[in-house]
């Protein structure tokens, strides 16, 4: 492992209040100096470059090294120095010196930084070598940090038992944010919420009747996060890693009336149990809600940075268009300064999607309700607020395998995420925020601006327009909107600032601008670009770059909007005032040493030269999705990590067809720069498309390379740095296999209703009391799954009594979460079936019986589908522990204690069997016990039969087939490799009498439960299942278990394995997930 632990012999005199956070073992940087181990360290590069002439090979080596020795000596600020920022001193002074903070911002070595962040879960996404691809697509954005949960139920499935291993190793993940160049904002809880199952606290604690998140239930963390924070600990950037923040705990904000609350020795606690363990970074909260519970200085389990939650749109997906009145937050910056004035202001989760339940109208249409309209409007409100710490939950959502999720959801994750399920890049929201994010990474005046008390209407002629300033020490960034912040009109309006020079008049060349209905601009003033100051600017700022010998900038705006912007101090004589490169000519005119631009926004590019080497983009908003900005790795200690000085190349891709410009070319990841000047890009296609590298071509620069094969150049612009071509797509079809035309084979999944059957393995339920303290006993012995070590996936119960034969009816009341189905069967016979719906979590059947036989022995059979445990941020109710099972059940005259109870889940229970692939995901099913859900299993003595068929009677069936996948590749001057996402898609079915079929099918690939498809609930049809988890170039073992609910039976109607895109990647190759096989379970039953 490449991180390195240092100890600091000292600490700081820490007030009282702070005494909880000292401990004998802290760790830090003592130096500017790189770890050693650092230095050499390149987690996964795939940059390669050759030497042509080996005898240069040593002077090369040396000139490089000593280059780099300068460059880093020059870019880390020093202390006095313009760039060097002091941190103030808060009420507990931090415990490093590489990671502070003001009230503005948040400072990394000494530098000013925007921890623009996205939410993603890595769990969620169980292929290690797919994390990169993630990573790389965020950073590209313009964001400087991801936020990740670590799932406790996922690590420490058994009590005492503590695994961080394979698909669940943390170390992968922190080398690929570190190859990234991504900060990490650490989330390990221990409750975390996330709508995983029981938030992510382990089934194990329904045993125990501590109260959750209370003192008492910490004695059950400390093992869970005494390794899980010492993992996370090595990967500080103390250490060389990628960590900068942790937040512990999770949305600790509400509770019953009758609960001590907050209670800030539980909240201290929880801190001292990570810094224990190694945490020097910033202790960060997040606020369910903006109550400034424990914002510094408020006393003890005071954090460092306070943050709070905001979804203004809160989580109803049916009507995507809808903006109530109500939700627009108006007060952020008024709270933040009553609050915690003395922190940079910082929302840990603002809604950037929403979570689908059952019966829900799709991910889909929770991508619209928070698209690129919303994130015009509700994340530029952020910005006129403030905001300097913004992270976005989710920008990839991924899936809840593996019975992962909580019951609300299905086991899609997607969230509506900038970055689909699939990992495409299929969203227009994710270009939006690639512009927002970049305009504040090069605005390091944004960063000390101060938001005015609220927005003054004398700055616009119309009471329809809102605008917010933000008032910096020259610039100020004027954030307008409309009044009714969900108005759908378009609203004319002029602008009046102050500026240096005194007040403007703006537009002076036009009647006015135009906002449109559901969206906002960032004006500008006194803004500097280089050597150049933008007096104003209407149009908003994507990036800017100065170079050697030119500076570029790149501004846009919507289709048909007029625009005018004026700079002040250009250097230019007065014939070389402007030329006008490309798009026609603008209005133009000087006013003393003011040079004013006016122009009318068309979807083609207009480009003009100001002064001697000032290159201005004038883009439609659309164009300007095609614009990438990719920062070029720097010297030691910075890396690929973001920081205010690195170089960067600024390049447009588009589709070959230039003058459409509907949809912007699909990815550019990253960018280099060898000694020659070659300068080397990696990116993804889905059609042949232009490069024009518009910034950043090294004097004398004259080659390109995309993907390790060079680029044939059409566009050669030596005066002006500019270099482009074409990049083929050498579009490889790809046909799935049709899944209907393969050899499937059937086995009956549900043998426990035989005769025959014997369940002399069982457990028996014969627990008489239970320490669950959400539910008293109403049966003589415990049936809840989790008492016996079953919490997750199918629950089956046997009950055997003898019949008196007077037994008319049997009663029974059951609990699995949401959606959540039950069958009961006696002997063979199905007694009746609760399907499921989306609004029931609990069910109370009465069945009729047939006439029993006096002194007779029966067998009740019941299968019940656990949908995860709840998921509850109350402190005081203890919703986590809901139970999941049989909670009470009547067969008169017979006593209760008459009917003798085993219960079985997953084999193992809480010793669950499958370390790979961890504690949840397999369930109880006849099938799942077997191991029969995983690769290689005989089924030489299985039925052929297919899914299709179905089976004729209530039951289970489960049927298995193998496929072989051959993805192709190409080998075009260089290997060419293929991202292919791939899909499980169910074909919804109703019967002949138009009723909704109640079936539901579980979807196992190579052994990961990769879907839960409820038929009669929905919505989800389409499972995608990624590369890793599917050999995309060998053998693939697939499983379906099918649950019929009625006498008649059920089949599946379709089932289809469709490429969602074809796309040409620059991403690595991905490996297999481990895939242990079948072999014969020792005690199955």
């Amino acid at each position: 492992m490449w991180y390195t632990m240092k100890s600091v012999p000292s600490v700081p005199a820490i007030p009282e209040e702070c005494i909880h956070l000292l401990e004998p073992n802290i760790f830090n940087e003592t130096s500017s100096e790189t770890p050693s181990s650092l230095s050499s360290f390149s987690p996964r590069s795939k940059e390669k470059g050759k030497m042509s002439r080996p005898s240069r090979f040593l002077t090369v080596l040396i000139t490089t090294f000593l280059i780099c020795c300068i460059l880093a000596w020059l870019l880390v600020p020093k202390p006095g120095s313009s760039q060097f920022v002091e941190p103030s001193q808060g009420t507990c002074p931090p415990l490093q010196d590489i990671v502070t903070w003001d009230k503005h911002s948040p400072i990394v070595r000494g530098e000013r930084v925007m921890l623009y962040s996205g939410e993603f879960h890595p769990y969620r996404l169980p292929v290690p070598d797919l994390w990169i691809d993630v990573l790389q697509k965020i950073k590209v954005l313009g964001f400087s940090a991801v936020s990740f949960y670590t799932n406790w139920a996922l690590l420490e499935g058994r009590e005492g038992n503590f695994s961080a291993e394979g698909i669940f190793a943390l170390e992968p993940f922190f080398d690929a944010a570190s190859e990234a160049g991504i900060y990490l904002i650490a989330r390990p809880g221990p409750y975390i919420g996330a709508e995983s199952s029981g938030g992510g606290i382990p089934g194990w604690l329904q045993r125990k009747k501590a109260m959750m998140r209370t003192s008492a239930y910490l004695p059950f963390t400390e093992n869970y996060v005494k390794n899980v924070a010492s993992i996370i600990a090595k990967a500080q950037i103390t250490n060389g890693g990628p960590v900068i923040l942790l937040q512990p705990e999770n949305e600790y904000s509400r509770a019953t009336s009758d609960v001590d609350f907050p209670n800030r020795e539980y909240f201290a606690a929880v801190e001292q149990q990570y810094r224990d363990a190694g945490i020097v970074v910033p202790l960060i909260s997040n606020d369910d809600l903006p109550k400034g519970y424990f914002a510094p200085g408020t006393g003890l389990g005071a954090v460092d940075i306070y943050g709070h939650d905001r979804y203004p749109l809160e989580f109803d997906c049916v009507d995507p268009s809808l903006w109530p009145d109500n939700r627009f937050p108006t007060n952020d910056n008024a709270l933040h300064q009553q609050q915690s004035p003395s922190t940079p202001f910082a929302i840990m989760e603002f809604q950037a999607g929403s979570f689908d339940p059952w019966g829900g109208s799709t991910f889909n249409s929770c991508a619209k309700r928070t698209n690129e309209e919303f994130e015009r409007v509700f994340y530029k409100n952020n910005y006129a607020a403030g905001i300097k710490i913004l992270n976005l939950y989710m920008i990839y959502g991924g899936t809840n395998w593996g019975n992962s999720g909580h019951p609300r959801g299905y086991t899609s994750y997607d969230y509506g995420a900038a970055i689909p399920e699939d990992r495409t890049i299929s969203r227009v929201k994710y270009h939006e925020i690639k512009l927002q994010a970049n305009f504040l990474k090069v605005s390091p005046a944004y960063l000390t601006a101060v938001p005015e008390n609220a927005g003054n209407a004398s700055y616009t002629d119309t009471h329809a327009i809102f605008v917010s300033r933000l008032v910096g020490n020259k610039t100020s960034f004027y954030v307008v909107r409309h009044t009714m912040f969900n108005s759908l009109v378009n609203t004319s309006y002029r602008l009046r600032v102050p500026t240096s020079i005194g007040e403007m008049d703006i537009p002076r060349l036009s009647n006015s601008l135009t906002l449109n209905g559901r969206d906002s601009k960032i004006h500008v003033t006194d803004y500097d670009v280089a050597d150049t100051v933008l007096l104003y600017c209407t149009a908003e700022i994507f990036t800017w770059k100065k170079y050697t010998h030119k500076t570029v900038l790149v501004l846009y705006g919507g289709l048909n909007e007029t625009h005018e912007l004026a700079f002040t101090n250009v250097t230019f004589r007065e014939e070389e005032a402007l030329e006008f490169i490309e798009g026609g000519e603008l209005k133009t005119t000087t006013i003393g040493d003011m040079l004013v631009l006016n122009w009318v926004v068309t979807l083609h590019r207009k480009v003009v030269r100001v002064g001697e080497n000032l290159f201005v983009y004038l883009l439609d908003r659309t164009d300007a999705y095609n614009y990438w900005v990719l920062d070029l790795p720097g010297p030691p200690p910075f890396h690929k990590f973001t920081t205010p000085n690195a170089m960067s190349i600024i390049a447009r891709m588009s589709f070959y067809q230039w003058n459409s410009n509907i949809r912007p070319g699909y990815l550019l990841r990253t960018a280099s720069i060898d000694w020659l000047g070659t300068v080397y890009l990696t990116g993804d296609l889905n059609e042949t498309s232009v490069i024009e590298v518009i910034g950043g071509i090294p004097s004398g620069g004259s080659r390109l390379i995309f993907n390790s094969r060079v680029i044939s150049l059409h566009i050669r612009d030596r005066r002006n740095g500019i270099l482009g071509g074409f990049i083929p797509f050498f579009g490889q079809k790809f046909t799935p296999p049709d899944l209907n035309n393969l050899a499937w084979k059937y086995i009956d999944s549900l043998p426990e209703i035989l005769p025959s059957y014997d369940d002399s393995a069982w457990p028996s339920a014969n627990l008489t009391s239970s320490n669950n303290t959400v539910r008293n006993l109403t049966t003589p012995s415990s049936l809840y799954g989790s008492d016996y070590g079953f919490n997750t996936g199918n629950l089956l119960f046997r009950g055997r009594f003898t019949a008196t034969g007077s037994e008319k009816f049997f009663q029974i009341e059951t609990q699995g979460g949401t959606a959540f189905a039950v069958s009961v069967f006696l002997d063979q016979t199905l007694l009746g079936s609760f399907p499921g719906n989306s609004a029931q979590s609990a069910s109370n059947l009465t069945l009729t019986l047939p006439s029993l036989t006096p002194k007779t022995e029966h067998i009740l059979t019941v299968l019940l589908d656990n949908m995860g445990l709840d998921d509850d941020n109350f402190v005081g109710t203890d919703g986590n522990k809901n139970p999941r099972g049989i909670l009470n059940y009547s067969l008169l005259p017979l006593p209760q204690i008459a009917i003798i109870w085993k219960v079985t889940g997953n084999l193992g229970g809480e010793a669950y069997r499958d370390l790979a692939r961890g504690p949840l995901n397999e369930g109880g099913l006849y099938a799942e016990r077997q191991g029969y859900h995983l690769p290689n299993l005989p089924l030489t003595n299985w039925v052929r039969r297919k899914p299709t068929d179905g089976i004729n009677s209530a039951g289970v069936g489960f049927f298995a087939t193998s496929f072989k996948l051959d993805v192709p590749t190409s080998f075009v001057g260089g290997p060419v490799r293929y991202d292919i996402p791939l899909s499980f898609v169910f074909t919804n079915t109703t019967t002949g009498s138009s009723t909704v079929a109640n079936y539901r099918v579980q979807l196992y690939v190579n052994g990961y439960q990769f879907g839960k498809y409820i038929n009669n609930v929905g919505p989800q049809t389409a499972f995608p299942v990624p590369e890793g988890v599917l050999n995309y170039h060998g053998v693939n073992w697939i499983g379906l278990s099918l649950w019929a609910m009625g006498e008649e039976g059920a089949r599946v109607e379709g089932l289809e394995l469709v490429a969602t895109a074809v796309v040409q990647t620059g991403r690595g190759e991905v490996g297999l997930v481990p895939m242990t096989a079948w072999e014969k379970r020792e005690g199955a039953y």
